[in-house]
């Protein structure tokens, strides 16, 4: 079982996507994310969506079906936890996660979490190397699920 804390610019992509959803379905994966993530997540993908809706990429009803969609995956395939200083169990973490991501300290909320759950980050940011956590790509995770796990892919 992977326990992976997910990055906003793989939330959004990946919401996006058959093979994303396909991965959020697995039941390899546990999935979590701070509160934080899915509202940068939630404007992106409505900002995309809409982008694809005007430049001819989708019509309205795919755009429609692909918002319902997302919403949908995020609700049953990802444990959110509060972002908030009054009700986030991992802020006592908030400044070693600050030192561990000093290129973007606005995602110290992912690093602090991932830090307290043990997990490692799904990412493409550049900025989670080095931050003391396991980060993994989408390819090479498939590529895991896909060597290890060949029946739920």
């Amino acid at each position: 079982m992977f326990k992976l804390v997910i990055d906003a610019n793989i939330l959004v992509s990946e919401l996006l996507r058959q093979r994303g959803r396909e991965l959020f379905n697995n039941g390899n994966l546990e999935i979590y994310a701070t509160e934080k993530v899915i509202e940068e997540a939630n404007h992106e993908i409505a900002k995309r969506i809409h982008k694809m809706m005007s430049t001819g990429k989708c019509n309205s009803e795919t755009g429609v079906f692909l918002s319902r969609v997302a919403f949908q995956t995020i609700e049953t395939c990802i444990t959110v936890f509060p972002s908030s200083i009054s009700s986030a169990i991992y802020i006592h973490l908030g400044d070693e996660a600050k030192e561990r991501i000093p290129r973007d300290p606005d995602d110290w909320y992912t690093v602090a979490l991932a830090i307290h759950l043990n997990a490692a980050i799904w990412t493409q940011d550049n900025d989670f190397l080095g931050c003391g956590c396991p980060t993994w790509t989408t390819d090479t995770l498939i590529k895991h699920i896909k060597r290890y796990f060949p029946d739920n892919f």
